[in-house]
């Protein structure tokens, strides 16, 4: 198996129970966690959602003329249903370093493993995401409630689209009462013993860049999600018939640019810290290429190349 297919492979859990004495407990902890705990965390779920929806849309509709007011709540009943979720999975999550704070010219950055990530960053602080649109319930939310707390949505296949990205993240990290601005600059999830080459966006801001470092406990369950294989609600129940979602956060330093510095070095210096914190392996890949593989003929032409250049070194010698 190469590097890239590694990075997004998921980790099957080692066996322990094909044995006479410990099976029963494997069965055991089956119906504990199928019969008894899901139905529980289901039942969590659905009330954490009937509260917030009960609070949330007359906030919206009824204090329109009241931004300020209105956004604040908004702003602590999303960070409640986030906190309802890591609930629902039993989450043990240690957050290191100092919380977040609101103010402007500023972008938080961190490694991406599955978008529970966004749930887990945003009980603590009402981050603003940038995140790819999805379809179904996961994007009738983000249309319906998570706009409300400045989340701006891209397609990664629509050009244009990326400029106008670009031109909203600018706008937004200089406005001072806007939630704090939260991207994955890889782009896409990644199963958390790998990171791939951050995207230089967010490193073109002109503005501090705090990194975020994510890294998941697989004593119970592999957070990776595989959107290849799994949509995020089969995610989701994954989550909920395990034990328990162990993680630890940590809140970096800020960073700037240095004299001299390109963006693309910038990116490189901040992913290195993240992958030491999390305990990483960096990798040379663009995320981008799970989505969009190269096609047959491109690859073709570029081993030419690079055959042809090092035939000329030879050569040279």
């Amino acid at each position: 198996m190469d590097s890239f297919t590694r990075c997004f492979k998921s980790n099957s859990p080692e066996p322990w129970n094909w044995n006479i004495y410990l099976f029963p407990l494997w069965c055991l902890g089956v119906v504990i966690r199928y019969g008894i705990l899901f139905p529980l965390r289901s039942l969590t779920l659905a009330i954490g959602w009937l509260a917030f929806f009960a609070a949330f849309f007359p906030v919206h509709f009824l204090l329109k003329g009241q931004d300020k007011l209105r956004s604040k709540i908004e702003r602590k009943l999303v960070e409640m249903m986030c906190s309802v979720f890591v609930a629902s999975w039993t989450g043990v999550i240690k957050y290191h370093g100092p919380r977040p704070s609101t103010r402007p010219h500023q972008v938080f950055v961190a490694n991406h493993t599955s978008m529970i990530d966004f749930i887990i960053l945003e009980q603590m602080t009402a981050f603003a995401v940038i995140m790819q649109k999805h379809p179904g319930w996961v994007g009738f939310i983000q249309k319906t409630i998570l706009e409300s707390v400045g989340c701006i949505w891209f397609n990664r296949n629509d050009l244009r689209d990326r400029e106008v990205t670009a031109r909203k993240l600018r706008d937004h990290v200089q406005q001072p009462d806007n939630n704090p601005l939260l991207i994955f600059p890889e782009g896409t999830c990644v199963n958390n013993q790998y990171t791939v080459m951050f995207k230089k966006g967010a490193f073109e801001l002109g503005c501090a860049v705090c990194p975020i470092a994510i890294k998941y406990n697989k004593i119970f369950v592999d957070a990776f999600w595989n959107s290849k294989k799994q949509s995020f609600t089969m995610h989701l129940v994954r989550l909920m018939t395990s034990w328990a979602v162990v993680c630890d956060v940590w809140y970096l330093p800020p960073q700037y640019l240095r004299e001299g510095e390109t963006s693309i070095a910038f990116a490189e210096r901040v992913r290195e810290m993240i992958a030491a914190r999390a305990g990483l392996k960096k990798v040379p890949w663009d995320g981008y290429l799970k989505h969009n593989r190269p096609s047959p003929k491109h690859t073709e032409e570029k081993q030419r190349i690079f055959a042809e250049s090092v035939l000329m070194r030879l050569e040279e010698k």
